[in-house]
């Protein structure tokens, strides 16, 4: 793939992925210019030559800045990007922040984005139907627990948008898609209403900043 300079950010990036939505959205949120290439990630284009000298993991999201540097893994990206500001707080509420985002990493991450991705592409990564059971014992578990943290809160952390929030939302607001039914889970509908309202929250497809058509995008 030809790389060329932009001004501002450039974030490689699939269209379907959570881990990317929540950098473009942290990005959107922080008035930060940036730019999308995408990468297809279902015709394995993540482990070429090019991208692999990105990131020797070969997952997205990576964000190039202006010098030329590199950055990896979607949740270190939004804590870095926003350190100093609103979204990400100090002391004993950055740890909240942590915990809740290291929990999206496993519970959410790990489970409902994987059986959302496995349902979609079911020729990229064959599964067993024994593990779709399984996963949704382990991803109403998490969307439980979810649920009972924000019966009597607006937000994850102390009552205001953070990037526990952004982090939290990508995936879940998608679940349905991997077979979730969210309806069971009043805490979570209304905390979904509230961060689709905060700036810079757009719905998955519409990525603006992007190069080009989504050519490989199911109809």
């Amino acid at each position: 793939m030809q790389r060329s300079r932009v001004a501002g950010l450039t974030l490689y990036d699939y269209w379907f992925s959570g881990n990317g939505w929540r950098v473009r959205t942290l990005f959107r949120c922080l008035g930060r210019p940036f730019f999308i290439r995408w990468v297809d990630i279902t015709r394995g284009e993540q482990h070429e030559a090019w991208f692999r000298r990105m990131n020797p993991v070969g997952q997205v999201p990576v964000v190039e800045d202006e010098s030329g540097t590199f950055w990896t893994e979607s949740n270190s990206i939004l804590e870095t990007f926003a350190e100093g500001t609103p979204l990400l707080p100090g002391g004993h509420l950055r740890h909240q922040v942590r915990a809740w985002l290291n929990f999206e990493q496993t519970w959410v991450d790990g489970i409902i984005s994987r059986a959302r991705f496995r349902r979609t592409f079911p020729d990229v990564v064959p599964t067993h139907p024994m593990l779709f059971d399984i996963w949704n014992e382990e991803g109403q578990r998490a969307l439980q627990t979810l649920d009972a943290h924000l019966a009597s809160r607006e937000f994850m952390v102390s009552d205001r948008f953070t990037i526990a929030d952004i982090g939290l939302y990508a995936y879940v607001h998608v679940a349905g898609e991997g077979g979730f039914e969210l309806s069971r889970y009043p805490g979570i509908g209304r905390w979904l209403q509230r961060v689709s309202r905060e700036q810079g929250v757009l719905p998955f497809g519409t990525d603006p900043e992007a190069e080009g058509a989504r050519s490989e995008r199911p109809d």
